[in-house]
């Protein structure tokens, strides 16, 4: 037997109820890993609300977390027992002491990355690497804007950005945050509690206005990242932090400068086992050479995962939330 966090309905963190589990036995192309560590993130709330519906309830949560090989099945050849591994693309389930997962789901971490400091980037670095590096990719000197810059993704872009000489405009919701984006390697920061984004996002590019937006907050900042989007330029909507986007007029696209608007995610780009590892590698790459810098805002007890949610959803964190089996 073993302890993990599930939900059998929808609704707020009060939903999720922390159980005794017995483990399945890994398939022939599955492998059991005894985490050491589980990231925490928005897309978990999406899940626990049902925005994001689970292939059935009740259901496990949480797709990213770090540890030890226990288990292998019969057709997997790419792991043993005993190995150091991190995942970040699913199934659900994550949230608990022992994972059962597909083998093509996992990487092997380099002895050099310790398991917190895994589980606090897999996802979010992931996600950076795919933004950053291949959804648009950056080549060093363009301006960008980036919502919710002193969040978990928005720190890790923040230094990947300044680590390839470009200048990421992030936005805010305080002068606390602001000086903390700042610190990771913003160029500039705006204050959308006390500043009109656009009219600065227009000042601080001389009118020009950014080749990409990268948006993960949703529907509270939508039409204010298409006014921030140059002619023929690039919306990245990524989240959903504010809500989904719904009821799009396509007709804006055109009236705002022949915009393109995209809605990628991290598993259409992580979506075999070589692309995963080799956005792996960068990110790890990042790491080790000192780039980027992995900051662990708050560890949480794996029963209080509850409370963790709570925390993060009314953006009382910064940096990375990891829970602790």
């Amino acid at each position: 037997m073993a302890k993990r966090i599930q939900f059998s309905r929808h609704g707020g963190p009060e939903v999720l109820e922390y159980l005794d589990y017995q483990p399945a036995a890994p398939g022939p192309h599955e492998v059991r890993v005894q985490n050491r560590a589980i990231g925490l993130n928005f897309i978990d709330t999406y899940y626990r609300s049902g925005l994001y519906p689970p292939p059935a309830l009740p259901s496990g949560l949480g797709t990213e977390g770090a540890g030890i090989v226990e288990a292998v099945g019969a057709q997997v050849e790419q792991f043993q027992v005993g190995d150091r591994v991190a995942y970040a693309t699913g199934p659900l389930g994550a949230y608990s002491e022992l994972h059962v997962l597909p083998a093509s789901k996992l990487v092997k971490l380099p002895e050099a990355i310790g398991f917190e400091q895994a589980a606090a980037v897999m996802l979010k670095g992931l996600t950076v690497q795919y933004l950053l590096r291949q959804t648009f990719a950056l080549q060093g000197g363009e301006t960008i804007l980036f919502h919710a810059a002193a969040g978990g993704v928005g720190s890790f872009a923040c230094q990947w950005a300044k680590a390839l000489g470009v200048k990421l405009i992030g936005t805010v919701s305080s002068p606390q945050k602001a000086a903390r984006a700042m610190e990771q390697g913003a160029w500039a920061c705006i204050d959308y509690s006390r500043e009109n984004v656009a009219q600065r996002v227009l000042e601080l590019t001389d009118g020009q206005k950014c080749p990409v937006v990268y948006d993960g907050v949703g529907k509270d900042t939508w039409e204010t990242s298409l006014d921030c989007v140059a002619p023929r330029g690039l919306l990245v909507s990524f989240g959903n932090a504010s809500g989904a986007v719904t009821g799009v007029n396509l007709g804006i696209l055109a009236q705002k400068g022949s915009l393109y608007v995209t809605r990628p995610t991290l598993a259409g780009y992580a979506d075999t086992p070589q692309r995963l590892q080799a956005m792996a590698d960068e990110l790890f790459a990042m790491i080790t050479s000192g780039r980027l810098k992995v900051e662990i805002g708050s560890r949480h007890a794996l029963q209080d995962a509850a409370q963790a949610q709570t925390a993060l959803s009314a953006r009382q964190t910064t940096g990375s939330t990891i829970l602790l089996p």
